[in-house]
């Protein structure tokens, strides 16, 4: 996976932007990565052109490809970008919400409810590019699995140690991936929740 610079690894509280003060004092190549993030996830890959990063970073078509060589690069970089900053938000949301008393399962759903209820949700990040990319590009695709496998391992965290524990973790990831297709889908959000708690409970029951 793409190495990171500081900016690529700081934890920008969950998925928020870097506010737009702090554009000036980022390097060129952190200016790229930061506008292909939010363009790449708000309008999707394909659609988003090298012109539209180039001019919202405010860089110079040679800085560009002096940074990053092609847009495979770039994209590939985003998404080890989002990957790293949405598993820091992820773990961050729940172990918070344990703290708090939150039983395990309540943890898993009050997290994601705060994730559709965002007004920059545009669903998964690599759902959305494997189903762009991923026929045409097979490193996107082990981005992808090597993205979910994470997520999957973090939900086995919070299931008690037991036969089948993995696999109630790969219900858990199944149900999740699902309800954010259907809140990307704008299905409403409390009948989509309730379904998923119909869904969550049992694993945690068992």
């Amino acid at each position: 996976m793409v190495t990171l610079s500081q900016v690529e690894r700081s934890v920008y509280n969950g998925l928020m932007k870097v506010p737009d003060t702090a554009a000036t004092e980022l390097s060129p190549r952190d200016r790229i990565l930061r506008a292909a993030h939010d363009l790449f996830y708000s309008d999707g890959v394909r659609a988003t052109g090298i012109d539209r990063i180039i001019e919202a970073a405010q860089v110079s078509k040679v800085t560009f490809y002096r940074q990053y060589p092609s847009k495979d690069d770039l994209i590939r970089a985003y998404l080890a970008y989002r990957h790293e900053h949405w598993m820091a938000w992820l773990r961050s949301s729940l172990e918070g919400h344990l703290a708090a008393g939150m039983a395990p399962e309540r943890a898993l759903l009050a997290t994601f409810q705060a994730w559709f209820t965002r007004p920059d949700f545009r669903g998964c990040a690599f759902l959305n590019s494997s189903a762009e990319l991923g026929s045409a590009d097979p490193q996107v695709l082990a981005v992808v699995r090597e993205h979910k496998a994470e997520m999957t391992a973090v939900f086995e965290t919070l299931l008690p140690r037991g036969p089948g524990r993995a696999a109630k973790a790969r219900a858990l990831a199944l149900a999740v991936d699902g309800a954010i297709v259907h809140a990307q889908m704008g299905q409403p959000l409390p009948a989509l929740l309730e379904a998923l708690r119909a869904l969550v409970d049992p694993v945690f029951a068992t």
